[in-house]
């Protein structure tokens, strides 16, 4: 009788364990997503990535944006985004529309283009 009390005390602690432990899992589950989306860049380590051939320099994508939508450039950023280098450009155009565009700074493809309000 006793062998059999002592083989529930595994599982009493086991339960217990588990009980405090999945609010620990998932604080880091949702801490490791959310240092993962959006580092932004430096200018040195941009620089260092440009100068490496990782990226693609600045200037190509202001002219890119431009070109497509003629007007002034504002600003730029560069984040680490979902698993690549992503370039997020703002400008306003001629019809005096502020532009977001954001492009893969590796391949140079434009990924998105967001109206700004």
């Amino acid at each position: 009788m006793k062998k059999t009390a002592d083989l529930h005390v595994p599982y009493q602690k086991a339960a217990s364990c588990g009980f405090l432990c999945w609010p620990l899992i998932a604080l880091l589950i949702g801490w490791s997503a959310s240092s993962y989306a959006g580092r932004d860049i430096d200018q040195d380590e941009a620089l260092y990535l440009v100068e490496q051939g990782v990226i693609q320099p600045l200037q190509t994508f202001i002219d890119d944006a431009l070109e497509r939508f003629p007007g002034r450039f504002l600003e730029a950023e560069l984040e680490w985004d979902d698993g690549r280098y992503v370039y997020e450009l703002e400008i306003v155009t001629e019809t005096r529309r502020v532009l977001e565009l954001e492009y893969d700074a590796v391949t140079g493809k434009l990924l998105d283009v967001d109206e700004d309000d």
